[in-house]
Formats: structure tokens, C-alpha cells, sequence
């Protein structure tokens, strides 16, 4: 029994430390390639927006957070309407401008209501509902059909918006509930502002201490950076020059006399505002 418990410990240990060191590679679904540029059909965001409005609290700390305690019944209805009609939508016949804005909304919309079936919880990483045995989290489940096609916030992120926009700003816009994640925005991204969105929480995140700061001298950064490092230039310094251009004058001072990354974290605790 003592042997059995010292093995599974051993690898929960070295499966933490996995999943610390590694994230899913970008790796395109070309199915959703297809696209109308001619398209002038625009999606209708106004309810995530509405919900967004109402749940969504600024924090004096910089970090934003949901009130997922306070959500009526009747709005949590809204938010599922808003998901079913994402996923009625005829995607492949969209702009690819409109069907960025749809895919971020729709990975966040998703994200809160997983939160939302199985709060109260301490981290979405407590949500074990994907498969295999040792399941972390909720992102590999598939939770809706498109087209089709059966999708998890896994294929959203990693074989959609990644390879497809190839924009290091998509990790600044999808939000994982965590306190560690760049905030979830309290706007709906849409094709018109989804631009100007994207480099403003690239900047929030820059400047805020859980994304970048330099501790006695070192350079700590986001996990995001380490997970992900291929998105932001691969090498410590591709990834400080990424870093600067969304700097405030103090930091990119600081940041200019930085030559490695010393050291990275992540907290998973769920952006809970009760």
C-alpha cells in the first residue's frame, strides 16, 4: 500500500512538473481555414457584452474578476443562448475578422459557464472533466458542436487562433478564470475593436506585476512567456524585446538592461470577486 502511494505521489509530482514546463504546440485544424472575405455578415456580441457589464469588477490590484456567486439563474440562461447561437453560427462563411472575434468570445463565454456548472471551486484546474485518467482541467473536453465538428477550449486556442493569426496578442485576450491569466476584458471583442483590444491587454498584462517584474535585480516573468515561448520569439531575448514594445517608459527602461529571464510563476486561483 505504502509503495503504491509513493508511486502515484511520484508521478503526480512529475506530472505537475510537465504540465508546469509544457502547453499544447500550435497545431492548425485546417478545417477551419475557410473563411468569406466578401462576407458582410456581422455576429452579435451584445450579450456577452451584457454580461460582461454586469459580472465583470475592475480590481484596485489590476486583476479582473467575475462575481460568479451573484450570477441569476435567468442570466446564466442569457449566457447559454449566447453560447448556442456562437455555435449555430455558419463560421466558414465569415470574414476572418469576424471569425477572430467570435472565437476569442466564444472560448471566454465557455470558459465562465464550465466555472459557472462547477462553482464553488478553488481553480479550474479542479475541473477535471477532460479525458484520460490523468485529466488536468477542463480544455480538452469537447463541449460544443460547430459545424459538425465536436470543439474543446483546447482546439480554440491551440489549432484555430494560434496557428491561424499567428498573434502572440491571443494570449492576452482568452482567459483560463485564473488569477495569473492577463484579464478577461470587460468588453465584447468584436471585428472593430478586436485590434485595438488585443494590444490594450497586451498592455495591461505587460505592466501589471503577475505578467512582468524584476525582483532584486532579475527578471520574473509569466509562465505564459515559458509555455509559450515559440509565440513570443522563442529565445529570452525575443521574448524581452516582445515584452518592451508593451511596456510603460518605466519598465522598458528596466526591461532594456535585461539579458535572460531569471525566473517565471502562475497562480491558479480562480478570478472569484465574492
Amino acid at each position: 500500500m505504502r509503495l503504491k502511494l509513493f508511486a502515484f505521489l511520484v508521478l503526480s509530482v512529475l506530472l505537475s512538473s510537465a504540465s508546469a514546463l509544457s502547453a499544447p504546440r500550435a497545431d492548425l485544424w485546417d478545417r477551419w481555414l475557410a473563411h468569406d472575405p466578401t462576407s458582410t455578415v456581422t455576429v452579435d456580441h451584445h450579450a456577452w457584452d451584457s454580461f460582461l457589464t454586469t459580472y465583470l469588477v475592475r480590481g484596485k490590484d489590476g486583476v479582473n474578476r467575475l462575481r460568479y456567486a451573484a450570477v441569476s439563474d435567468t442570466d446564466r440562461q442569457a449566457l447559454e443562448g449566447y453560447v448556442t447561437r456562437l455555435t449555430e453560427t455558419p463560421v466558414s462563411t465569415l470574414t476572418r475578422a469576424e471569425q477572430r472575434a467570435l472565437w476569442i468570445n466564444l472560448y471566454n463565454a465557455l470558459t465562465v459557464q464550465v466555472i459557472l456548472d462547477h462553482y464553488p471551486v478553488k481553480s479550474i484546474r479542479n475541473i477535471d472533466i477532460s479525458p484520460g485518467f490523468f485529466s488536468d482541467g477542463p480544455w480538452g473536453k469537447k463541449l460544443i458542436q460547430i459545424e459538425g465538428e465536436q470543439v474543446s477550449l483546447n482546439d480554440i486556442e491551440h489549432r484555430i487562433l494560434r496557428p491561424i493569426w499567428k498573434d502572440a496578442r491571443i494570449h492576452y485576450a482568452v482567459n483560463c478564470a485564473s488569477i495569473g491569466c492577463p484579464n478577461l476584458q470587460a468588453q465584447a471583442f468584436t471585428s472593430a475593436n478586436a485590434d485595438d483590444l488585443l494590444t490594450q491587454a497586451a498592455q495591461e498584462y505587460v505592466n501589471h506585476s503577475r505578467g512582468v517584474r524584476i525582483q532584486n535585480g532579475a527578471l520574473v516573468v509569466s509562465s505564459i512567456y515559458r509555455w509559450f515561448a515559440a509565440d513570443f520569439g522563442a529565445d529570452d531575448r525575443a521574448i524581452i524585446s516582445h515584452l518592451t514594445r508593451y511596456a510603460q517608459p518605466g519598465l522598458r527602461s528596466q526591461l532594456e538592461r535585461q539579458r535572460r529571464i531569471s525566473d517565471h510563476d502562475y497562480d491558479w486561483s480562480l478570478n472569484d470577486a465574492r
